[in-house]
């Protein structure tokens, strides 16, 4: 995997730069649509850089890109299959050739195949944990590793409120997004570890941190063929009274990415109007 020094390109402390994340790289896995697409532009609005990854929609691809180039962002658009363990290492290693480093991963994208647990087959359940959950710690492996030997990095996983609380016709999708609170926490630790094994945890280092945020109900593409009965059922049950929106994910995602989040690792931050306490 291609590598970066430290000492060449170690982030500037908070607060140097006009923007909070002026010139990190985040690369924002499913982050051409929905909450990805929110994230990305929250955080270019700080200044980032972003790659987008994507799986199959290259004519979404080039819309996004060319909305961000639009808007004077850098960007640059991934194409490959989050379920494959060579993809992700290609892709890891793509954004690092082409930006120089990568300081942010957020591992957004996923699937859905719902169906009771009695008539869930095989193949329903290994693809949605091959995406869901695998596909996280694919791309985190490279991405981790990059960061230790940089000094510095943020990890965000993408669960959600599903992981917490369980759904009927979603065991698949539970149980995947609910790994990825383990997943986030064991990351953290030895994160942690790596660094000052290293000799890499400083008194005033950002560090590389590793955390969770788990949305509610967001309006997003994901909920369009839902029938408008169901959604007003789901709407009662959430003490806020409405779904959620994309860029309030991308707020709290954007707060964790920032060097003042530094003392904030291994936590998961439910963002879900109150439905799950």
């Amino acid at each position: 995997m291609a590598t970066v020094s430290s000492e060449d390109t170690a982030p500037q402390a908070a607060g140097t730069g006009p923007r909070k994340l002026e010139g990190r790289v985040a690369l924002v896995t499913g982050g051409i649509r929905g909450i990805g697409a929110a994230i990305g532009r929250a955080l270019a609005d700080e200044g980032a850089i972003i790659a987008a990854g994507y799986s199959s929609n290259k004519d979404r691809a080039q819309a996004y890109l060319e909305e961000m180039q639009g808007g004077g962002v850098t960007v640059s658009v991934h194409q490959g299959n989050i379920g494959s363990v060579e993809d992700c290492e290609r892709t890891i290693n793509e954004v690092i050739e082409q930006h120089g480093r990568l300081d942010i991963l957020v591992n957004n994208a996923g699937i859905t195949s719902d169906k009771p647990v009695l008539k869930m087959s095989a193949d329903d359940w290994n693809k949605v944990i091959q995406v869901n959950l695998n596909g996280a710690f694919y791309m985190s492996k490279p991405a981790l590793a990059h960061m230790i030997e940089r000094g510095s990095g943020r990890i965000v996983n993408i669960s959600s409120i599903i992981g917490q609380t369980g759904n009927i016709g979603q065991a698949n999708y539970a149980a995947a997004k609910s790994g990825l609170f383990g997943l986030t926490m064991t990351m953290a630790k030895e994160a942690a570890w790596a660094l000052g094994k290293a000799d890499k945890l400083h008194e005033n280092g950002i560090g590389v941190t590793v955390n969770t945020v788990a949305p509610g109900f967001i309006a997003t593409e994901m909920l369009d063929t839902v029938p408008e009965k169901v959604l007003d059922g789901i709407k009662k049950r959430i003490p806020a009274n409405r779904l959620g929106r994309p860029e309030e994910i991308a707020r709290v995602v954007q707060f964790l990415v920032e060097d003042e989040s530094s003392y904030i690792t291994g936590q998961a931050w439910a963002v879900n109007g109150g439905m799950d306490m």
